[in-house]
């Protein structure tokens, strides 16, 4: 049998024009239940305490009195004595209670002595980090000689800190233990198929005997793949006390522990001939994302086939939770690394930023792509009214304020992910699609409902979409721009 092809563009219905969301009129009146909303019956709430230093050894640790007090049903210690702490608000004792209060209350009473350690936070100061790993220098062409005898060089220094993902729903999950070692777990997460070998292989449990659901999702962008400690503690916790544990983190836990994208700096030097084209790019370049440090940014990024370029990364260890993928990993700041760096590049000419890189689309990563650029550019150009609006730089007025525009490439190479979908035909002619995938906030409800309807010749109304419970077949996990790819594949095969 043939795989399934896609209608032509003039033959389409649905799929390339407008439709109303799925999901609208659940989240506009507040119907959608969010993972953070979910209440069961005898539920108790769990809190976490957390070290404050960031780097530290468990000297004494002492439960006696937070276990004494009212509505206190279970104490965890995670970390105990003689526990070194390699960042701050690493977890420590865990507490489940009544009431989020009694659990605070609880928190409070546990008293830890710790013997402080030396630390190191400071990603931007490569020379005086502890631990640095130098990469392979990456050499091609001759770049000193090319910036010698450039029409115009510069140098200069270019940098992002680490950002929080800060998602509006908080990272965790509601656990609920049903009979024979059941396990429900309502998570906030990108990966629903996935999160139940996770939470089965933590539990020492088969993953049959793990359900996940998550209806509705409030925001990921990379950080919430996997249950986390807090995650598996919370089942914990529930398995211990019999009854659900709700553990979602406050929002300064949310901002510290549970992910950043990694910081990059680098130092920049490149050249332009008269003509305006790129002959040299050379870059020292470094960043952190924690412990584990950060991988090298794919520098010059896009445009990559300079003929003379350098590039060595310096990979920072510091004492800082471990960094998380960010919307297209390391992509975003080599972007605005190299993009700074050229339109600093095409001011020194003096040149138009836009007709600079019109000019130098024969040097980025495929031949195929650059009149795809081309025309992106051409279209953003017109939609901006870059000719009217731009200006060089030094007549932006007076005052510290400036305004001015902009100019960058991006590229990623997100496709489709692996999944599996169910389609029902009930005997009134309505039409069901059930997968396990997952809709962060995308419209991926919407997306598989249009592509079903399309499939079965059926308006919008006539079908529905089942996801977000891992009870139905398993999808890929939402990374990378493959969502889309994946489930509307999927869906149309079924």
């Amino acid at each position: 049998m043939a795989a399934p092809s896609w209608p032509p563009p003039e033959a389409r219905r649905l799929i390339g024009r407008r439709s109303s969301r799925l999901d609208g009129p659940a989240k506009v009146s507040g119907r959608a239940r969010y993972s953070a909303d979910v209440n069961l019956p005898g539920m108790l709430y769990a809190k976490i305490l957390r070290c404050p230093h960031a780097h530290a050894r468990i000297a004494r640790l002492d439960i006696s009195a937070a276990r004494a007090l009212p509505g206190v049903r279970a104490i965890r210690i995670i970390q105990g004595e003689g526990s070194e702490i390699q960042w701050a608000f690493d977890e420590i004792v865990a507490v489940a209670a009544e009431s989020e209060e009694q659990a605070r209350d609880a928190l409070r009473a546990i008293q830890v002595d710790y013997e402080v350690l030396p630390h190191f936070v400071n990603d931007e100061d490569k020379d005086a980090a502890p631990q640095a790993e130098p990469g392979p220098e990456e050499v091609e062409g001759d770049p000193q000689g090319a910036l010698r005898e450039a029409k115009a060089a510069i140098e200069g220094y270019y940098g992002i800190a680490p950002i929080a993902h800060c998602c509006l729903e908080p990272h965790g999950q509601v656990s609920h233990w049903e009979a024979e070692e059941m396990l429900v777990a309502y998570c906030s997460t990108q990966a629903v198929t996935a999160m139940t070998g996770q939470l089965a292989s933590a539990l020492e449990i088969p993953a049959t005997n793990v359900r996940v659901v998550t209806e509705y999702m409030g925001g990921g962008f990379g950080s919430k793949f996997s249950p986390d400690r807090w995650g598996i503690v919370c089942a914990q916790l529930a398995r211990e006390t019999g009854r659900p544990v709700k553990l979602f983190l406050d929002r300064d836990e949310e901002l510290t522990v549970a992910g950043d994208r990694p910081s990059a700096y680098a130092r920049v030097r490149a050249g332009a001939d008269a003509e305006g084209k790129i002959v040299a790019w050379s870059s020292e370049s470094w960043g952190s994302g924690g412990l584990g440090g950060s991988p090298s940014p794919p520098l010059p990024y896009v445009f990559n086939r300079i003929p003379n370029r350098r590039h060595r990364h310096t990979g920072l260890s510091i004492h800082a939770a471990s960094g998380r993928a960010w919307r297209a990993p390391n992509h975003p700041q080599a972007c605005f690394i190299t993009m700074a760096a050229l339109e600093d590049l095409a001011a020194a000419l003096p040149m138009d930023p836009l007709d600079f890189f019109r000019k130098n689309l024969d040097r980025v990563f495929s031949d195929r792509l650059a009149p795809v650029y081309a025309e992106e550019l051409e279209i953003a150009a017109e939609l901006m009214q870059w000719k009217k609006k731009w200006h060089p730089r030094g007549q932006s007025g007076a005052g510290p304020v400036k305004r001015g525009l902009g100019l960058s490439l991006h590229t990623w190479g997100g496709r489709g992910h692996r999944s599996t979908c169910e389609v029902v035909i009930f005997p009134d002619g309505n039409v069901e699609a059930r997968l396990a995938t997952q809709d962060l906030g995308t419209g991926t409800r919407s997306v598989i409902g249009i592509v079903l309807a399309e499939t079965l010749g059926l308006p919008l109304e006539a079908v529905r979409v089942r996801i977000g419970d891992s009870r139905y077949p398993p999808s890929g996990s939402s990374g990378g721009s493959t969502t889309v790819g994946g489930v509307s594949a999927a869906t149309r095969r079924a």
